[in-house]
C-alpha cells in the first residue's frame, strides 16, 4: 500500500513584544506575547559602571534566544525623570545617566520600533490591562523599589503629562523641610520610604527593617495617595516594587489604614490600596504594554 503524505502546515510564529525593564537594582528583558503572557524572561543586576553595556548584553541575549516568535517592537519601562517619549533619559537612582539617549540606542540595538515610558506608568498599563485594576476606570499604581513613582489612569487614559512625567508621587511632600531628597527637594515621601532611604535610615536591607519602619513607611505612603486621591477621584491605588511586596500585609494595613483616616470626602469612599496582581511580572508585562499601546495607535 503507498504511503500518504500529509500537508505539512507552516507553523504561524507568536506575535510577540521584546520587553526591557531598568530599575536602579535590576535590568530584566523579557519576550511578552500580545495576550501578555511572557514566554521568556532573563535578569541582571543593575552595574554601578557602564550599565549601557550590561543592558545591550541582557537585550540581545533574550533576543537571539526566541526562535517561531515575530517580534514587532520593543517597549521601555525606566525611572524618570526623561524627556517626552523617553527620547533622553536622567533616572535618579542610575546617575551614570544623565540626559541618556535610551531609546535611540534600543532601537539600533534591536532593529525595533522602540517606545519609552516611566517605569510606574507601565505599571499602570499592565495592572489596569490584567492585574488588581482590570477593568477600573479611575486608579493610580504606584511603585515602591528602589525610587517611588506612580501612574495616573483617569476616564480609562493613562495620563502623561506635559513632558511625559505625570505621576511622580514619590516627590510629594510628606514631610515639610524633612531629609534630603535626591531630586534636590526636601521631605519627598521617595527620601523615606523607597530601598536606599531605608538603607540610610537602618543601616539594613528593606526587607529587614524594623516594624515601626515599616508601618511608619505604610503611613506616609497612604498620606500622600490620600492627596492624589482627593484630586483626582481615584477608586483604587495599586502598589508593587520589591520593598512594597516584600514588606507584605504590615505595610498594606498601615497603607490603608492612613488613606482612610485621611480621605474624608464622600466620594472617596470605598477606595483602598492593593497589592499589585500581577507580582513580579507586572512590570514586564508593563514595558510589553507601553509598546503594545503605541503600536495600537498606529
Amino acid at each position: 500500500m503507498p504511503s500518504v503524505l500529509g500537508v505539512v502546515k507552516e507553523q504561524k510564529r507568536v506575535a510577540a513584544i521584546l520587553a526591557v525593564d531598568i530599575g536602579g537594582t535590576k535590568l530584566a528583558a523579557a519576550v511578552v506575547d500580545l495576550d501578555g503572557k511572557i514566554i521568556l524572561r532573563d535578569r541582571v543586576p543593575t552595574p554601578a559602571r557602564d550599565p549601557w553595556t550590561t543592558l545591550a548584553n541582557l537585550i540581545k541575549r533574550v533576543q537571539a534566544s526566541i526562535s517561531d516568535v515575530e517580534l514587532l517592537a520593543c517597549g521601555v519601562a525606566c525611572g524618570g525623570p526623561m524627556t517626552l517619549n523617553g527620547e533622553k533619559v536622567s533616572p535618579l537612582h542610575i546617575s551614570a545617566w544623565r540626559d541618556f539617549e535610551l531609546r535611540s540606542l534600543v532601537a539600533e540595538l534591536t532593529a525595533l520600533p522602540t517606545f519609552v515610558d516611566n517605569d510606574a506608568k507601565a505599571l499602570a498599563l499592565s495592572e489596569g490591562w490584567m492585574g488588581s485594576a482590570a477593568h477600573l476606570q479611575n486608579f493610580m499604581a504606584v511603585v515602591v523599589g528602589t525610587g517611588v513613582g506612580a501612574g495616573l489612569v483617569l476616564d480609562s487614559q493613562l495620563l502623561d503629562g506635559r513632558r511625559g512625567n505625570a505621576g511622580h508621587i514619590g516627590h510629594i511632600i510628606v514631610e515639610p523641610d524633612g531629609r534630603a531628597c535626591l531630586c534636590g527637594g526636601f521631605g519627598c515621601l521617595e527620601a523615606y520610604i523607597s530601598g536606599p532611604a531605608i538603607l540610610l535610615q537602618t543601616g539594613r536591607d528593606p526587607m529587614y527593617a524594623p516594624a515601626n519602619v515599616v508601618q511608619r513607611s505604610g503611613q506616609l505612603l497612604g498620606r500622600a495617595c490620600a492627596s492624589v486621591a482627593a484630586v483626582a477621584d481615584i477608586s483604587r491605588v495599586v502598589v508593587g516594587g520589591s520593598v512594597a511586596l516584600g514588606w507584605g500585609e504590615e505595610f498594606f494595613q498601615a497603607a490603608n489604614s492612613e488613606f482612610v483616616l485621611r480621605s474624608k470626602l464622600s466620594f472617596l469612599a470605598g477606595a483602598d490600596i492593593v497589592p499589585v496582581g500581577l507580582g513580579d511580572s507586572s512590570a514586564l508585562i508593563g514595558a510589553a504594554a507601553i509598546a503594545r499601546r503605541k503600536i495600537g495607535e498606529t
